[in-house]
């Protein structure tokens, strides 16, 4: 089965010296796929860059099977794809319902209400606060907020970046179960994560970014099992 995305000797940065260098990354529809690595990795800016939010210098992207390098982030909406920051990704005034309706702007749903019941019914913590101020919600709250709004144009595709940092233990762990509810609802997920061992325990495939270049990629499980891989990049042998 094709890729859904598919990124190709991929090179881009800010406009100076590339941050991600030759760049190689299939994801599969229907799977969770997480990129792991140091800090200063590339690992954001691999994402900034599918999401058209850097200089590419070199290299290709495709998306459902189509060429999407060059486009701008209003024309990825449209076409299944959406994107959570890592942070300023709620909009604290607003309430958690009109934080959702901005997710519609972009791609607007044929039925709102029906989109709605859709998203909501996998945040159902969030129905009860649907009136309140985003800004007033926990952090594990306003990141559901955040996830929902993105949800709401009905990607294909959902890009995520490091939806667990700041977290609770225990919203952490709910962020994950989410992030499975979220797949099985047909929605395929790439997301940078710092967590990396339970980020790997729910993916279907890692990749391992080291000074902006790709260093291993394979499935969560097996990377895990990794013994290079525990040592450098998971906190030990452990």
């Amino acid at each position: 089965m094709s890729a859904l995305l598919s990124v190709t000797s991929l090179t881009a940065g800010y406009g100076g010296a590339p941050i991600i260098s030759g760049i190689h990354l299939d994801v599969a529809e229907n799977e969770i796929a997480v990129i792991i690595g140091p800090n200063g990795a590339g690992k954001s800016t691999l994402l900034k860059t599918i999401f058209a939010l850097t200089k590419i210098a070199s290299g290709a992207i495709a998306f459902a099977g189509r060429d999407i390098k060059g486009l701008k982030t209003a024309a990825l909406v449209p076409l299944g794809i959406s994107a959570v920051p890592q942070s300023r990704n709620v909009f604290p005034t607003l309430s958690v319902e009109e934080n959702f309706d901005i997710g519609t702007y972009a791609a607007p749903p044929p039925d709102r209400a029906a989109a709605f019941e859709r998203v909501i019914a996998l945040f159902p913590d969030l129905r009860p606060k649907l009136r309140q101020p985003a800004g007033e919600l926990s952090g594990g709250q306003r990141q559901m907020v955040a996830m929902g709004r993105a949800l709401m144009s009905a990607p294909k595709l959902l890009l995520l970046d490091e939806p667990t940092a700041g977290l609770s233990p225990a919203y952490l762990e709910k962020i994950f179960d989410l992030l499975l509810d979220i797949r099985k609802a047909g929605v395929t997920i790439l997301m940078v994560e710092q967590n990396a061992k339970q980020a790997l325990r729910i993916a279907d495939t890692g990749h391992v970014l080291v000074n902006g270049e790709n260093f291993v990629s394979g499935p969560g499980r097996e990377l895990l099992a990794d013994e290079t891989v525990r040592r450098s990049f998971l906190g030990g042998a452990g």
